[in-house]
């Protein structure tokens, strides 16, 4: 489908709220129209955006709501975007804040407008004071627009988006509120002397192991309390529930090899973890976002015969007693290094971090030790809700 970038030939726009099956599959598939002639695009699995955006599926909702909206032109849609108010959000930080996220828009400033302030209203009519985005749909699942690296496909769980979305952005009064940074790193890095020193240092009180397959649940359930200790004093940090990381480890089980998931202990304690995927978006590469009827067949043997040469890190952490401490760099480049090992044997080239906020500088500096460089860059705009 072609979208019509001439506004003067263009039919006058229309919001219309997302209500039923029928809309929502349309909803999903706008960024393919709008974003269909960028090399750089990589459709998603339709049935996985699906369930990302059902209530029946993603326990997200179990503690938010949600309404979405598509632009028409005619009988042509040209945008989409989404409000969300996250009362775990609202518990943890108090702000009235809201959020706006799955944006996508013809490069028209009418279309961004149009899209932006009726998710504002939406938010506003809720008693929202701020809005914050954009997050499809939480700070735990893909956050921030793409502002710089729109040559190279985007990793699994991570955006895309066009040179001009932000610029469309900021015209609607916006302004940065955070950067994040994608980090890309080769799997065959030698650690530099001074991280050598500190894990031998070490050596006696860390071990480093994989996921207990046998103790499944159980060790999620570990995962999820080392996560929101770690990240608990973060810019925008909202705890994962055990419903959310329980629906993660059910995709986990099924994604990756036990091997993929370290832990490291101290004196017998979990003290950091990591969780590393298949770039499973190389995976479904020319797929249309359709796994029938032979889609399925593809993305398993991509998968499992022809492990992707990229894969991404998207859980990491290393606990707060332990950030600060001579240990911390030791036990986050320890888990780094066990699942670096790992990818390597599989035959990946490639390994993104993300993401990493621009001012964590320690992590910065870790990642930057062992030769990883930032390449993609997402930002996260706020404006405050002024009453009309």
């Amino acid at each position: 489908m072609t979208v019509n970038h001439n506004p003067s030939e263009a039919a006058p726009l229309r919001i219309i709220p997302v209500s039923g099956k029928a809309d929502l599959d349309q909803f999903i598939r706008i960024p393919n129209i709008i974003l269909g002639s960028d090399p750089a695009w990589i459709s998603p699995l339709l049935i996985e955006r699906r369930m990302h955006l059902s209530a029946k599926s993603n326990p997200y909702f179990q503690h938010a709501r949600w309404q979405a909206w598509i632009a028409w032109r005619g009988e042509q849609p040209v945008g989409r975007i989404s409000a969300q108010i996250d009362e775990l959000h609202l518990a943890q930080h108090g702000d009235a804040t809201g959020f706006f996220g799955m944006l996508d828009a013809e490069n028209q400033g009418e279309t961004f407008a149009a899209l932006l302030s009726t998710a504002e209203q939406w938010l506003r009519d809720q008693g929202m004071r701020c809005v914050r985005g954009p997050f499809n749909l939480s700070i735990n699942e893909e956050m921030g627009l793409l502002v710089d690296g729109f040559d190279t496909p985007p990793a699994f769980m991570m955006g895309h988006a066009l040179p001009y979305y932000g610029g469309r952005i900021e015209q609607c009064g916006y302004h940065k509120e955070k950067d994040t940074l994608a980090y890309m790193i080769a799997p065959n890095f030698e650690a530099p002397a001074v991280m050598q020193r500190l894990v031998a240092a070490s050596a006696h009180r860390v071990r480093v192991r994989p996921l207990d397959r046998k103790r499944f649940d159980d060790e999620i359930s570990l995962l999820r309390d080392i996560f929101n200790d770690a990240w608990a004093g973060n810019w925008g940090f909202v705890p994962i529930t055990a419903a959310e990381f329980h629906d993660l480890g059910q995709n986990l089980r099924f994604l990756i090899a036990p091997e993929l998931i370290q832990i490291a202990e101290v004196d017998g304690e979990a003290a950091a973890f990591i969780v590393a995927l298949p770039n499973i978006n190389e995976a479904i590469r020319g797929l249309g976002g359709k796994l029938l009827p032979t889609g399925w067949l593809k993305l398993l043997w991509r998968l499992k015969v022809r492990f992707p040469s990229t894969a991404r890190v998207p859980l990491m952490g290393v606990k707060c007693k332990f950030q600060r401490t001579r240990l911390g760099p030791g036990l986050a480049f320890l888990v780094i290094d066990a699942v670096r090992a790992q990818l390597h044997s599989r035959g990946a080239k490639q390994i993104e971090l993300s993401w990493i906020l621009e001012d964590n500088a320690g992590m910065r500096s870790i990642i930057e030790s062992i030769g990883g460089h930032a390449y993609k860059r997402y930002r996260v705009y706020e404006r405050q809700l002024c009453e009309h």
